[in-house]
Formats: C-alpha cells, structure tokens, sequence
C-alpha cells in the first residue's frame, strides 16, 4: 500500500512539474525539464517523510506549537511597531522575511526542546509514542531466562523496558505448548514479566507496534529497535550478531554473567566438589557456583567428595572461563606458591 500512495505521489509530482513549466514558458523543452524537476521534488518529499518517521509526535507538535506561537507574536510585532518604523524604508520586504524567518526558527528550536521536558505519560495518544532516551527492547530468551528481573530488582538497571506485543504472543505460544518442558519455560517468562512490571527503579512499557511484511520475531524486534533508537537485550547469538551487523547496540545477559564471575588469581584456595573424572589421567572435574568448570590434578579419588585446591593457571576461551588447580596438599609439598613471609627473605 506505501509503495502504490509513494508511486502516486511521484507521478503527480512529476505530471504537474512538466506541465507547469510548459504552460508558463510554451515550450516542450522546458515541460521536460519541469517533469524532471517534479520527480527530484517527488524523491525529495519521500526522503524527508521517512525522516519524519522516526520523530516522536511529541517532537512534532512541539516544533509546530512553537514555530505557529512565533509567527505570532511576529505578526503582531510587525503590524504595530515594525510597520511605524520602517514605513520610509523601500526595502521593507527582505526586513519582513528576515524578521519571520529568525522568528520561526526560534520558536521551531524552542518547542523542539521545551517539549521534551514535558510528560505526557498520562495521555492515551501518547503513552507508547513519547520519546525514550534509554529505551531497552527485551526478546523472548532474556525474559524466559528470568535474570533480567533479578537485575531489575538491584536497581542497577535504568532507563525503559520495552516488550513488543509480538514477544508476548510467543510467550504466551510457548506457554501453551504441549511439551511439558516448553510449556513449563514459557510460563516462567509470564511470571518474570509479572516481576518486572511491579519494578519501581524503571519504566515497563508493553507496546503494540507490529511489522506484519515481516514474519519472523527476531527481524521484527530488530526493525522496532531501528524506529524506537533503541538497544536490544538477548542471549540468542543469531540475533546477537545479526543486530550488530545491522548497527543495533545489544546487551548480551551471558555475556553479564561471565563478567560478573568472581576473578581467580594463581595462588588462591577453594574448595570444590569433585563431581566426575577429566580427560586426562587421574584428573577430577568440579564446578564453582556460577558454573566455572575446575579441573583438578589427581583427583579422580576424590570423586563425590569436596576437596581444597589450589589454583595454578585461569584458561579463558570462548565458551567460558576454565580453571587449573592441585589439591592443596601437593601445592603446600612442593612448595608451589610460597607465602609473602618467604618471599620477603628470599629478597
């Protein structure tokens, strides 16, 4: 429907130009360079009307409010002291223009920004239209994931949440399912967003804005952070990387995680639960808390029981972060790590 009004609108653009410029000059010629020029106008109109897209209505109004109480309070200047003081003057015209320009451009620039300054949170035409600074589209793996909500609830997270009405469809999808397993995970992420609407630190918006040429949620999510200016927080590594690509700043909750982990430093002692064998003889695996996998020299004896190790070396890949360590009685016997008493006197 857009493309056939833009087709429109470029046909008359460019019909009225050519017969305007042969009607006025009486040539065909000319005609031509009329249709020309109509088509570049058409072209033009159509460039300035995606710009206008991305201005939220409260910008909009606010100029024109702005820009109409200027010319104004110019006419009114003009017509009763401008008019007793330059009436001698031959070039009163170029003074008018001059004067309703720099009036008009006030007023445009002041109502663009006193309009910011405005809540129209409570007004129903603008609840889901006003303008964001710090606008956060949530996709449907963060809010299944249920951290978000444990972050929310800190404070540490500022700004607006955003959950288009097309997430909350494939929850809700989710929710339903007849697997047990998925059924069980969607309706987690209908209690997270339960949590997260009860948050006091932000502000939770559910909008409906819809996208129906595209069908799929994560090219729909990343079409909607294009309009809104916004970023867009996932764990999905598809639409990670695809929103980049397409210039979109996104917040990765793993990503959060792993640089939340604890640092571990060669030298140090924990204590780690021995759970299986390694790959390589007499190794034994364990994990911390968050998850950090702990791989243990001659352990594999100690499986099923929690033994205190010393860390030796902290191997980052991509995957994840994997700690080296011995049983703290082979450190303390071969003396791996000696305390600060003993490097003070070998200094």
């Amino acid at each position: 429907m857009d493309i056939f009004v833009q087709i429109i609108l470029l046909t008359v653009t460019t019909l009225t130009g050519y017969f305007i410029l042969k009607e006025l000059l009486s040539s065909g010629v000319w005609g031509l360079v009329g249709a020309t020029c109509g088509l570049i106008l058409g072209y033009a109109v159509l460039k300035i009307e995606l710009k206008l897209r991305d201005i939220s209505l409260k910008i909009i109004l606010g100029s024109l409010t702005g820009v109409v109480v200027s010319l104004f309070v110019a006419n009114l200047f003009v017509s009763r002291l401008l008019l007793a003081l330059i009436k001698d003057i031959p070039i009163t015209l170029p003074i008018y223009i001059l004067f309703y320009f720099i009036m008009g451009y006030l007023g445009f620039v002041l109502g663009k920004e006193k309009s910011k300054t405005l809540d129209l949170s409570r007004v129903p035409l603008f609840d889901r239209l006003e303008e964001d600074k710090d606008v956060k589209l949530l996709d449907t793996s963060t809010i299944i994931d249920g951290r978000i909500a444990d972050i929310c609830e800190t404070g540490f997270l500022q700004g607006t949440l955003v959950i288009p009405q097309f997430v909350l469809y494939e929850i809700q999808h989710v929710a339903d399912h007849q697997d047990p397993v998925k059924r069980t995970r969607g309706r987690r992420g209908l209690d997270v967003l339960h949590r997260l609407q009860k948050q006091t630190f932000l502000n939770v918006k559910i909008v409906d804005y819809d996208f129906p040429k595209l069908k799929d949620v994560d090219t729909k999510l990343i079409a909607l952070a294009k309009r809104l200016g916004g970023k867009i927080m996932t764990n999905d590594y598809n639409l990670n990387k695809v929103a980049e690509l397409q210039g979109i700043e996104v917040l990765n909750m793993n990503q959060l995680a792993m640089s939340l982990r604890p640092a571990m430093l060669p030298g140090e002692q924990i204590t780690i639960k021995v759970l299986r064998e390694g790959k390589e003889y007499g190794q034994g695996i364990g994990y911390l808390d968050d998850g950090t996998m702990v791989v243990v020299d001659d352990a594999k004896k100690y499986l099923g029981k929690s033994v205190d190790v010393v860390v030796t070396s902290v191997l980052q890949t991509t995957s994840g972060r994997m700690i080296f360590s011995k049983l703290k009685e082979q450190a303390d016997k071969n003396d791996i790590f000696p305390d600060q008493y003993q490097l003070e006197e070998q200094a």
